[in-house]
């Protein structure tokens, strides 16, 4: 099958848009290295400000592809760490619920300063409506692949391991 015309113009996009990913984790490594915290302990600890969660609460939150296993590696440390606390879930037995310290707010609020200045900077310098119109833009691409891959997964009974196509329809 041929590539159309939308299809190449969506192509021409996924190297820039890894690369921004890319830059997107080296600021958020940039901002976190003074507190102690890496990147991915900001994302697990900043779900939870709001209201306490489960791990498995958390790693569909945080939707970035973070495995259960991983959020719960990560909430451990947290908690080692004295940045966040176990607490008892009423809903759950076994499933607990991760909720910040007043420690782990602490480097939170620092977190939110440096993330503050960094955005201010980056938007200001790429513009407001232009990153509105790229938002709403990058919201209607992550549906249509979503909707395109359930589509796939549907009409093979859910396992599409092994299909030439499977590969290249994930990258």
């Amino acid at each position: 099958m041929s590539r159309s015309a939308a299809g190449d113009a969506l192509t021409d996009i996924v190297l820039p848009v890894f690369e921004l990913n890319g830059e997107f984790l080296a600021a958020a490594a940039d901002i976190t290295a003074p507190s102690g915290l890496t990147p991915a302990w900001w994302q697990v600890l900043g779900a939870t400000l709001e209201e306490p969660l489960t791990v498995a609460e958390i790693a569909r939150r945080v939707g970035l592809g973070l495995a259960r296993q991983s959020v719960q590696r990560v909430a451990d440390l947290l908690v080692t760490r004295g940045w966040a606390q176990y607490q008892d879930n009423p809903a759950h037995k076994r499933a607990r619920l991760l909720a910040p310290t007043p420690s782990g707010r602490r480097v939170l609020g620092q977190l939110r300063q440096a993330q503050h200045a960094w955005s201010t900077a980056v938007g200001d310098a790429v513009g407001r409506e232009e990153l509105e119109r790229m938002a709403v833009t990058i919201r209607r691409v992550v549906t249509a692949s979503r909707s395109y891959r359930q589509a796939l997964a549907d009409a093979d009974g859910g396992d599409r391991r092994g299909r030439p196509d499977a590969q290249a329809a994930d990258t």
